[in-house]
């Protein structure tokens, strides 16, 4: 399942010089549209929040860089109190890295985390239904869709998010965990 276009990507920790990577990405405004993110701070804004929650995160994130070829491309949050259950979520920062396989490599290597390294039973997500990259990357890796969650906008357009989830045995028998090879 991995080949050119779903390029090796690989997880770490960050570390406070990332923040200035990650709050680089928020000089396109697309992004910030498509992310979600407050669009229009100041540079050191965007580099001041990220440093502090790389430095101190909440208790219920876990945070990792998404690597490719060297390079932090991205991040994958694990959120949640629930020591078997936790939110996947996802984000590749550079736009013309999108459409290149890089967010269903950081949702399996998210995916294999919370399994595999975290002893997570159950992980679910949820993207807007308008957000047809996220949701198509979550039901390539497997999660079913288990219902709609709040109402909100996505570019502009009224839209509801859909949820999804996956447990560990699951993703175990269909062989997801595949998409993301560990180096």
């Amino acid at each position: 399942m991995h080949g050119p276009a779903e390029p090796a990507v690989t997880l770490r920790v960050l570390t406070p010089q990332d923040a200035a990577v990650i709050a680089g990405w928020a000089s396109d405004p697309q992004f910030c549209r498509e992310a979600e993110w407050t669009p229009g701070q100041a540079a050191y804004e965007y580099e001041r929040f990220q440093r502090r929650l790389i430095e101190t995160p909440p208790k219920d994130l876990i945070r990792l860089g998404v690597v490719s070829e060297g390079h932090l491309v991205g991040y994958v949050d694990l959120h949640g109190a629930d020591p078997d259950r936790r939110e996947l979520g996802f984000v590749i920062g550079l736009r013309n890295l999108w459409g290149h396989g890089l967010g269903l490599g950081a949702a399996a290597a998210g995916l294999h985390h919370g399994f595999v390294e975290l002893g997570l039973q159950e992980i679910w997500a949820e993207a807007y239904e308008a957000n047809r990259r996220s949701t198509r990357i979550l039901r390539r890796l497997g999660l079913r869709e288990t219902g709609f969650g709040d109402i909100g906008e996505f570019l502009g357009a009224p839209t509801r998010y859909v949820q999804f989830a996956i447990r560990a045995d699951e993703w175990r028998h269909q062989g997801s965990h595949s998409a993301f090879h560990p180096h």
